[in-house]
């Protein structure tokens, strides 16, 4: 097996073979982006985890963006709660990762500022083996030579194929939250 250095550089050469073919383009990379999610219900233990190590890649030529996460990256409070998602639920060793593609609609890197604009992303994602539409409003701001993103967004486990075993049903929430946070520099 690869280590997870080795296999991020690989990630982050494969999403900039996909995506940018032409070398004058210019590119905003992060390596270290973050990815939360929550599935909590009241009056049970938080479900909730996050992984620090997602990479991303912005084209602000073509305003197309892609992102990937090692679902093994995830990290929980409750260590059986993170062997539990990653074997039971994610079955990360079938589905390793999870994958955005898609674009900034209407963006225009000169508009960019210190002031945070928001902008829609429409794009796909894929996890667990499916891929589902996803269409939501980031907001977006150059700071420090970079260009920072945030935003969240709502899919539910039954969009891939996850079943959720009766016996734990009401303690996950039927709809998940994921939230977003980038720092792409070029």
């Amino acid at each position: 097996m690869k280590n997870k250095k080795t296999q991020g550089l690989a990630v982050v050469l494969l999403i900039s073979l996909f995506l940018f073919n032409v070398n004058a383009q210019q590119k905003y990379i992060d390596k270290s982006g973050e990815i939360r999610f929550e599935a909590s219900e009241k009056l049970f233990e938080p479900v909730e985890a996050t992984n620090k190590a997602v990479t991303a890649v912005l084209n602000v030529d073509t305003a197309e963006f892609a992102s990937l996460a090692l679902v093994t990256g995830f990290r929980f409070k409750n260590s059986l709660m993170e062997e539990h998602f990653n074997e039971n639920y994610i079955e990360s060793e079938t589905y390793p990762k999870a994958i955005f593609r898609g674009k900034l609609i209407g963006f225009d890197f000169s508009n960019l500022s210190n002031d945070s604009m928001e902008i829609e992303v429409d794009g796909k994602l894929e996890l667990h083996g499916k891929e589902k539409q996803i269409k939501t409003t980031v907001s977006l701001q150059k700071m420090d030579n970079a260009i920072v993103m945030k935003g969240d967004f709502k899919v539910t486990p039954s969009d891939f194929d996850i079943s959720i075993p009766a016996i734990v049903k009401n303690k996950i929430a039927k709809e998940v939250i994921v939230s977003i946070q980038f720092k792409l520099k070029s």
